[in-house]
């Protein structure tokens, strides 16, 4: 189910894929989905949930696996990707599509008023507390602090917003 609050816009370039699992998929008071994004619901039945003014650039990707929550006033820069989901891979003897996937970590959870910057992928299991900012071409996998400025691979403090 796709519901879409009636002041969000989401460009008709968007492509949001509506669940057949039942993934709701929310779109949030003033909030704006740019041209070029993918939502998918795959690997799991999570939902994903954008809060109030948040704003999603261009060319990001999100899949809906364990659940991707958003809270008020998040900027997402471009390309960035939201994987919350990990394929299962340990047998050697089957296909890695035939493995299906691993339990959860617990899925994304993003905080008000964060900065996610270009071309940064958010793994399952991260969470971003309030106020951090995630540089440029990160990978996150865990804990952000509140008000962190992190970056890299792996992901290290540069400073804090102060």
């Amino acid at each position: 189910m796709i519901e879409i609050h009636p002041s969000a816009r989401v460009s008709s370039l968007a492509d949001i894929e509506d669940s057949t699992r039942g993934t709701k998929i929310v779109v949030g008071e003033n909030s704006v989905i740019d041209s070029f994004v993918k939502i998918k619901p795959a690997g799991g039945s999570g939902d994903l949930t954008f809060g109030r003014f948040c704003y999603i650039n261009s060319g990001c990707v999100f899949y809906t696996g364990n659940g991707i929550e958003f809270g008020d006033h998040v900027l997402v820069a471009a390309n960035c990707t939201f994987a919350p989901v990990n394929h299962a891979f340990k047998d050697k003897d089957r296909l890695i599509r035939e493995q299906g996937f691993q339990p959860t970590r617990g899925g994304i959870r993003v905080e008000d008023d964060v900065w996610i910057g270009a071309n940064v992928v958010i793994l399952d299991g991260a969470h971003l507390r309030k106020g951090c900012v995630i540089a440029a071409g990160s990978i996150v996998r865990g804990e952000v602090a509140s008000y962190a400025i992190v970056g890299g691979n792996p992901l290290k403090v540069l400073g804090h917003r102060e």
